[in-house]
C-alpha cells in the first residue's frame, strides 16, 4: 500500500515538474495558494518523502514487487 501511495505522489510531482519545465506553470502552487503557502509546502514535502521511499524500489528484486492479481483463467493451460 505504501509503495503505491508513494508512486502516485512521485507521479504527481513529476507531472508538476513537467508543467514547470514546459510552461513555467506550477500547478501545486496554483491550487494551494503559492509556493510559500503551508499547504504547498506540505505537498512538496510529501512528494519528496515519496521519492525517498521509492528509492528502495530500485534495489528490490522483481519478485518482491507487488504483482497484479491473476484471473482464474490465467492459471490454467489451454490444451
Amino acid at each position: 500500500m505504501m509503495d503505491k501511495t508513494a508512486l502516485i505522489l512521485v507521479i504527481i510531482g513529476a507531472l508538476n515538474w513537467l508543467l514547470v519545465g514546459l510552461f513555467q506553470f506550477d500547478l501545486v502552487a496554483t491550487i494551494f495558494g503559492g509556493q510559500h503557502s503551508m499547504l504547498s509546502r506540505i505537498v512538496y514535502s510529501l512528494v519528496g518523502l515519496a521519492g525517498l521511499w521509492c528509492i528502495k524500489l530500485l534495489f528490490s528484486s522483481h519478485e518482491s514487487l507487488p504483482q497484479p492479481a491473476m484471473k482464474p483463467d490465467d492459471n490454467e493451460q489451454n490444451p
